[in-house]
This record gives structure tokens, sequence and C-alpha cells, in this order.
């Protein structure tokens, strides 16, 4: 039968994109995903008007998590799921404190939604002048979001589309506990 849960724990880099996709693919009904560094884009930004952000390491490498998370969440939406962004735990506990918490809408998901969630992520990736990250690029290839339509000649297949490396990451705290998820936001539509 379906899939009810999947769980991403610090998946490095890629990888939560990865599971991400696969969840999709198995139509899961909740996913629930805490991902790790995040070094995609990370590598893509340049300084141009970002400078007083992309100077220093650690808030570049800040500023690129909270952007990647941010499109993984609006993709998440587009591929048919109800998506909040919470904090997971305490600061204290991990900096990795974020939890992306996405349930699969029942019956098809409006267009409305689809089209603001892929126009906020090409907003996005036009302000930070970056490609389409991992994520966008399977569920593009897959025909689980729409395409760029201004760029449906440089589609790219899945097989094309590189796999998680196997860099170990620096697992900062995994800890558990501290009151659960503190949500500070809404379902995104």
């Amino acid at each position: 039968g379906p899939v009810d849960l999947v769980i991403s724990l610090h998946a490095c880099d890629t990888a939560t994109d990865h599971a991400l996709a696969q969840a999709i693919r198995w139509q899961s009904r909740v996913i629930l995903a805490v991902p790790c560094c995040q070094h995609e884009l990370n590598e893509h930004l340049q300084a141009g008007s970002l400078a007083p952000l992309t100077s220093f390491g650690l808030t570049k490498e800040r500023f690129a998590s909270l952007a990647t998370d941010t499109m993984r969440a609006a993709l998440l939406s587009a591929a048919g799921y109800q998506t909040q962004v919470l904090e997971f735990i305490d600061m204290e506990h991990t900096p990795k404190n974020i939890l992306l918490r996405s349930v699969l809408r029942t019956g098809r998901t409006p267009d409305g939604v689809v089209t603001k969630a892929m126009t906020e992520v090409r907003q996005m990736r036009s302000l930070l002048n970056v490609p389409p990250l991992t994520l966008e690029q399977v569920l593009q290839a897959e025909n689980r979001v729409p395409g760029n339509p201004e760029a449906q000649s440089s589609e790219i297949s899945s097989s094309e589309i590189a796999a998680p490396s196997s860099e170990t990451c620096d697992l900062v705290g995994d800890a558990v506990g501290s009151g659960g998820p503190t949500d500070r936001s809404s379902f995104a539509s």
C-alpha cells in the first residue's frame, strides 16, 4: 500500500533532495525532513548585491541554508503537499533545527497553489542568480512540478542529476527532546 510517513534526518546536502523526491514518488502521506548542510546553493552564491551576506562564511552558509529550505518547501507545495517550515528543536541543542513538515493534499492541488509556489521558486533563483537546484531538477525531470516555461530547451533527465555525495556531514548535536517543534508559520497552501 501507500507509504504513510517518510523521515529524513540530517541527510547531507542534496541527499535531502533525493529523500524528498522519493517521498513524493511514493506519494507519502506525511514527510518530515530535517535538512543538514546545504552546500549546493552555497557554492552558487556570488557576491553581487548579496555582498554583505556572502562576505562572511557563516552568514553565507546560514543564508544558503534558509534559502534552500524555503525553495524546498515551495516545491513540496507545488508537488501536492501542504507544507510548514518549523523550528524542530531549540538552538541550544543544534543549529540544524529546521523541520519541513508536509502533508499530502487530498484531491488535486489547485492550479493557483502550484503557480504561486513555482513563481516563488523561480523569483528566488532569479534574485540569487542561481540555476535550478537538485530537488527542482528532479521534480521537473519526472513531471511532478511544471518546468520553467522560459527554459524548456534545457530540460535535464533524472539520470543526469547528481546523486548525493558520500561526503560525511558534521552532525552537530543530534539531540532529541525539548518539547517538540515550534510552529513559526501556518501551512503554506
